[in-house]
């Protein structure tokens, strides 16, 4: 692992993008139950991996807001 930045949405840490020694590669490690299907899941653009894991996050949450899968307004 060369580098990495934090995915954080809303306050809450989802995980890392992490830029592989290829300096091309950038893998998503997840740590937040909610983008565990993203992790280790490689993209070309990081901004591609930040916009699926907060896409994934914040259906989550609506989902569980309500406790049956229906969107809570």
């Amino acid at each position: 692992m060369l580098e990495s930045h934090i995915v954080e949405i809303d306050g809450t840490f989802l995980g890392a993008v992490i830029l592989e020694s290829d300096r091309k590669t950038r893998r998503f490690y997840a740590a937040h139950d909610s983008v565990r299907p993203l992790h280790n899941h490689i993209l070309a653009e990081p901004d591609d991996l930040t916009r699926q894991a907060a896409w994934r996050f914040r259906r989550a949450r609506v989902r569980s807001a309500d406790g049956d899968g229906r969107q809570v307004r």
